[in-house]
């Protein structure tokens, strides 16, 4: 088996989803591409040396369809050997990106690939590429399909949290976020998106709300009630869970992830490759892990994911320094650090898609480099990646400093 080592990592800044966000104008294959820029001129990369770029992406339709991966290569000015694959996990797709090239590269059939994904929120709406899952009847009732929100009310109610419990948590992820933002810790890594005349478009993260307040939350109504009561799903999970009388609903735009559109793009070689490249690692690939979950609820796969991930590392949840989970609903982040007796304190230490936004194909690369970011500022070593994905699935990576 061989190592596989991240050299580095790019960015873009999360827009808002809709026509008036900062990344709107910009299609899908232009935030891909603009991330392959930067890594190539970052690292005076010779792109005939990588052997593919692997990209998530979850609505691979219209602008987003037609392999992204490999069209965003051909557009970045890549070597014309340099193949690309688009892959979907739903919500862990960025994240099972890095794992596929880090297993490419482990079996030694690969020596350098580049891994990451995009999502255009604004622009190719989400579940806009259908699938029995949720659309044919005669699939839908055997997982009992609910959408994503019912299942994190589900979870608030079977674990007994309180709307102030929720929103606590997006309170503090808008704070962290907002120091991290203010103390630069993503200057490093975020790629200013440009227009084709090359203006700056966006150069921060939209979504953020400083100074959001348990009172401006309490303002909010829930987000899935029609959805729960009215047209039926709650009615479907209770016969999944007949044991809860009623489901409360208590998430809201405000304690949920953001829409928003962005890319990432991560630099993933063997050894051999940074001697021939002249690059130095920054961390290793240690282990790689995808789980599947209860169906229905569908946000809950991460803990035991990362049980999977650390077992297969040797190692066990004391021996990690830092931990990024997905902040899709509140309640998932708050079961995730029950379940595997975690403090606060070092869970998305810099908030998450809460605060910052969730560009579903992407977001899983992008956690890897703020998190690895955030290990050389604090001089920490190890941190784990997880997270959830629809119809109950969950990914999860180990990486470690060099």
């Amino acid at each position: 088996m061989h190592e596989a080592y991240i050299y580095d990592h790019v960015r873009t800044p999360r827009g808002k989803g809709r026509p008036d966000g900062g990344l709107h104008e910009i299609t899908p294959i232009q935030l891909a591409t603009q991330t392959l820029e930067a890594l190539r001129g970052r690292n005076r990369l010779d792109t005939a040396l990588i052997e593919d770029v692997i990209l998530g992406c979850v609505s691979p339709v219209g602008e987003q369809g037609a392999d992204i991966a490999r069209v965003a290569a051909i557009n970045a000015g890549y070597a014309q050997e340099v193949p690309g694959v688009q892959l979907n996990r739903f919500c862990a797709s960025g994240l099972d990106a890095v794992n596929l090239a880090a297993a490419k590269i482990a079996a030694g059939h690969a020596d350098a690939l580049i891994a990451g994904g995009v999502e255009s929120m604004s622009r190719v709406a989400m579940s806009s590429d259908g699938g029995a899952w949720s659309n044919d009847p005669q699939v839908a009732w055997k997982s009992y399909f609910t959408p994503q929100g019912i299942g994190a009310d589900l979870i608030a109610t079977l674990d007994g949290h309180s709307r102030t419990d929720i929103d606590a948590l997006a309170v503090e992820s808008q704070r962290r976020a907002t120091h991290a933002w203010a103390n630069g810790y993503f200057d490093r890594s975020i790629v200013p998106v440009r227009d084709l005349i090359g203006q700056v478009l966006c150069d921060r993260d939209e979504h953020l709300r400083p100074g959001t307040s348990l009172e401006s939350l309490a303002t909010l109504k829930p987000a899935f009630t029609q959805l729960g009561e009215d047209i039926g799903f709650d009615a479907v999970a209770l016969q999944r869970y007949p044991q809860v009388e009623r489901i409360r609903h208590i998430h809201t735009g405000g304690n949920s992830s953001g829409i928003v559109d962005g890319a990432a793009s991560v630099l993933i070689g063997s050894r051999e490759f940074g001697r021939a490249a002249g690059l130095k690692p920054r961390a290793r690939i240690r282990a790689c892990a995808s789980i599947g979950s209860e169906p229905a609820i569908m946000l809950t796969g991460p803990a035991a994911c990362s049980r999977r991930a650390l077992q297969r590392a040797g190692m066990s949840v004391r021996d990690i320094d830092l931990f990024e989970i997905n902040e899709a609903f509140a309640s998932v982040v708050l079961r995730y650090r029950r379940e595997l007796e975690l403090s606060a304190d070092i869970v998305n230490v810099n908030g998450g898609s809460i605060a910052l936004g969730h560009p579903l194909g992407a977001t899983g690369a992008m956690l890897v480099g703020t998190v690895l970011d955030e290990l050389e500022r604090r001089n920490l070593n190890t941190a784990l990646i997880t997270l959830c994905a629809a119809a109950g699935q969950a990914t999860a990576t180990i990486i470690e400093r060099v």
